[in-house]
């Protein structure tokens, strides 16, 4: 016997009857809603990565204190990259009797390679207001490009000239923002933009100069990757790689918070695709026992059976995954067309890899779930031919059940992107179906108890739930994770969303204050006071450099990661606090010790770093850290670790000490406020009055920031309706479980004198009890799993609300009661004769 033909030939005989309908749509709603996610976020994570990608200037940086080899824009240009290279180093500029330090940008043609590079130009008479333009070119030989800060600091106006080392140049525009100006505080003094024909007249490249050689690659993502994996083995101890991960903590953040989000959605659908499977192959198993008896007694074995529905579940998984797939890439389009109109961006093609997965995701949930419960089918005893009430096998159910559940748990680990959300998230729903199971049969056994006398629509409503005890419980749990997945993205995303938006409030600092003087402190809070600008926290910065860890001298050998060596090899911004900062948290160990059993060992003073930093330059707990300032040596010991919520943009410090222990060194002062965007005026006044500051101007960065993440918000609530579309196919496969038990029970109800009108109220009851269930599951392990998952993966804020419950009880009930007698109402379409003579 041919089992492959034989599987083929069932296949299509159940297709023409009609039999494969609601396993075949519950996979390819399955599959078609994984697939839509993974290609629609697959497309948003690209258009992240390239918005983003405008702070940078380009795709991928390389940078060296060096001259950078002409090897690599050689391999960038044969792999079809395009380049642009930059120089960067400060350097003294001056106008007349008028100088000031500048950072000086040296750019090649091309530059920027993302994003935009803005001018201001003055108004007319006409429009005094000035005119913000693109440019599309770099300056002239000759010409350079300055900001604000320089025009002030000088007193000179567009068409002046000013002297840049050896070379007297004109200045043809005023910068009013560049992509790159975001990367690190380093770029952020008053700044100037000049040709690199230029460079060299100026004289200002010599030995020992302070030079960044920076080389900008952009171009399709996947020439972009192999180009980082072709230089990572190439560059040398000076030369680094950056990306936009790199670049900003903040936008790194924002990231990380999509990337989770997005996969959290993409879990909510394999939940929901896997309690729809789940039951639809409950209902096909029991469609198949008869052919299955029939097969016996024509000497099938339990091995032929096996592969013959083995062969079946993967043809059939093969088919619908595909279909679904193809679905997806039609829906993923739809949807991204919508977003482009609505957002007017555009969103990038999506690679092949959603397609594989979501095959991959389709053919694992059903061969998890089917394959099981076969082993179950194959021992269906052949004496069922003439004995219809003989059962089937119930021996490998647990162990199904439970191989299912892995396979679940496995989808769950890669889907999320991370083992520790994806664990997290899967024992919740184990939980929840644990705590369902028992909770939905005690409910059970309490309603029942409120059966009267009496042939009412309640008191059968009941007993249908009394005779089917067990598929109740099934349904109402397969509802209830089906709509605490729905919940648990709701209330997540709501959360995550209010805690993004307040991420960055109105008055979330813009300006940064750095080289405040002590005794310039109380002038600079009058200045604020009289432009009616809050008075901000200013704190006090030493510079120092680490020398020895643990009584051994730092070694940038030691170090494999240029991140760490960077870190290690610059100076550190050290500063004292008396209380911790509300954007920080103390992960590890303890903040400061009580004054007197501090006093007791004066010579250990005490340092708390960033955990983040820490972990980099691999410093933990208790380790001794030697620094040396302008004021001497002095030693402190790690006694706690913090995270640092960076996306506040509030003044914040790798290393804080207690008070007093840094008072003999020499320290200046920073701080950061918020300027309202009526208020431009007030920094000339600012620059003039205090000519020491270094002013930096961030306010362009909290805008792309602020868009960046409006872009993520209407991302997700796409996927978020995405997702409540597919949950309706678990509510759909549960009542068609259930379809073949009731028309049989309708025939005898009706053969007994039942009215129709009767057992449709019958019936209402009954969904509407399954329905309470199933709401006040979801109910409660959403609220359970929105807290644990906002806390311990999201890092974000979450209160359960009774208005959840409510919400959650009301829809269920009306949903499923509903859904439920629209799909049961062919039943009674069919006469009870016809029914029983089958």
């Amino acid at each position: 016997m041919n089992i492959a033909k034989l599987s083929l030939r069932i296949l299509l005989r159940d297709w023409r009857a009609g039999e494969l309908f609601i396993l075949t749509l519950a996979l390819i709603i399955a599959v078609s809603s994984v697939a839509t996610v993974s290609f629609f976020s697959d497309r948003v994570q690209r258009a992240l990565v390239l918005e983003s990608n405008q702070l940078l200037g380009g795709d991928l940086l390389i940078t060296s204190d060096k001259p950078l080899l002409p090897s690599y824009t050689e391999y960038a240009h044969q792999i079809g990259l395009n380049t642009a290279h930059l120089t960067r180093f400060p350097s003294m500029i001056s106008a007349g009797d008028n100088s000031i330090l500048t950072s000086i940008k040296v750019a090649s043609p091309g530059y920027p390679l993302r994003g935009e590079l803005k001018l201001t130009q003055p108004g007319t008479a006409e429009n005094p207001a000035p005119v913000v333009r693109v440019a599309h070119d770099i300056p002239q030989p000759g010409t350079v490009w300055v900001d604000e800060k320089v025009i002030n600091a000088l007193g000179v106006t567009i068409g002046d000239k000013i002297e840049v080392g050896a070379s007297e140049m004109t200045i043809a525009s005023q910068v009013e923002s560049e992509p790159d100006h975001s990367v690190g505080f380093v770029s952020m003094n008053p700044r100037l933009l000049m040709h690199e024909q230029d460079l060299a007249g100026t004289g200002l490249i010599r030995p020992g100069s302070r030079i960044n050689y920076q080389l900008l690659v952009a171009g399709e993502q996947k020439q972009v990757e192999e180009f980082g994996r072709w230089i990572k083995d190439k560059l040398s101890p000076s030369e680094r790689v950056i990306g936009i991960q790199e670049a900003r903590p903040e936008i790194r953040s924002a990231l990380d918070r999509a990337g989770k989000f997005l996969n959290l959605a993409a879990l909510a659908s394999v939940v929901v695709a896997a309690a729809a499977i789940a039951l639809a192959i409950r209902r096909f198993i029991q469609r198949h026992l008869d052919g299955c008896a029939v097969m016996r007694c024509l000497s099938a074995t339990e091995s032929d059976l096996l592969r013959l529905y083995s062969y079946y579940f993967i043809m059939l998984g093969l088919i619908a995954s595909l279909f679904g797939c193809v679905l997806a890439l039609f829906a993923q389009e739809f949807l991204s067309y919508w977003l482009e109109k609505l957002m007017a961006i555009t969103l990038p093609p999506s690679g092949i890899l959603p397609a594989v997965q979501g095959v991959f995701t389709g053919m694992v949930l059903l061969l998890g779930f089917a394959l099981p419960p076969l082993l179950n089918l194959r021992q269906v005893p052949a004496l069922r031919v003439i004995r219809r009430d003989l059962e089937l096998a119930n021996a490998h159910s647990l162990i199904g059940y439970g191989f299912g559940i892995a396979i679940l748990a496995i989808l769950f680990v890669w889907r999320a992107g991370s083992f520790e959300l994806g664990i997290m998230v899967m024992l919740g729903f184990l939980l929840a179906i644990v705590l369902f199971g028992f909770c939905g049969w005690l409910l059970i056994k309490l309603l029942l108890l409120t059966r009267s006398p009496g042939s009412n629509a309640w008191n059968y409503g009941l007993a249908n739930i009394r005779r089917r005890a067990l598929p109740s419980l099934i349904q109402a749990t397969a509802l209830g994770l089906g709509l605490m997945a729905l919940l648990t993205l709701t209330l997540t995303r709501n959360d995550l969303l209010q805690d993004w938006q307040a991420l960055l409030p109105e008055n979330t600092p813009n300006q940064f204050l750095v080289n405040v003087h002590l005794d310039q402190q109380e002038q600079l809070m009058a200045f604020l006071d009289e432009h009616a600008i809050a008075r901000p926290d200013i704190f006090p910065m030493v510079r120092a450099r680490l020398l020895e860890v643990n009584d051994h001298p730092i070694n940038l050998d030691d170090y494999s990661d240029p991140r760490a060596k960077q870190l290690i090899n610059r100076e550190f911004n050290l500063s004292w606090a008396d209380t911790l900062q509300p954007d920080n948290e103390i992960v590890a160990g303890h903040w400061w010790r009580a004054e007197a059993e501090a006093d007791a060992d004066a010579t250990e003073h005490e340092l708390s770093l960033e955990q983040g930093f820490a972990e980099t330059v691999d410093l933990k707990l208790g380790d001794r850290l030697k620094f040396y300032t302008g004021g001497g040596d002095f030693t402190a010991t790690v006694t706690s670790l913090r995270t640092v919520d960076w996306d506040t943009f509030n003044v914040n410090f790798f290393a804080v000490v207690r008070p007093g222990v840094l008072d003999n060194y020499p320290a200046n002062y920073v701080t950061s406020f918020y300027l309202p965007p009526d208020k431009a005026h007030v920094m000339q006044e600012l620059t003039r009055m205090f000519p020491n500051f270094l002013i930096i101007d961030v306010a362009s960065v909290i805008e792309r920031v602020q868009s960046m993440v409006e872009q993520v918000t209407h991302a997700i609530e796409f996927v978020f309706l995405f997702t409540l579309l597919a949950g309706f196919a678990v509510l759909y496969a549960a009542i068609a479980s259930t379809q073949d038990e009731r028309i049989y029970e309708t025939a005898i109800f009706r053969t007994l004198g039942a009215k129709k009108q009767r057992l449709m109220w019958a019936w209402a009851v009954e969904f509407a009890v399954l329905g309470a269930l199933a709401g006040c599951f979801a109910a409660a392990g959403a609220s359970v799993l929105g807290y644990l998952i906002g806390k311990y993966a999201l890092h974000i804020n979450y209160a359960p609300s009774l208005w959840i419950g409510v919400v959650s009880i009301l829809i269920s009930v009306v949903g499923v009661t509903l859904f439920g007698l629209v799909g049961t109402r062919s039943t009674l379409s069919q006469t009870p004769l016809q029914v029983l003579r089958k």
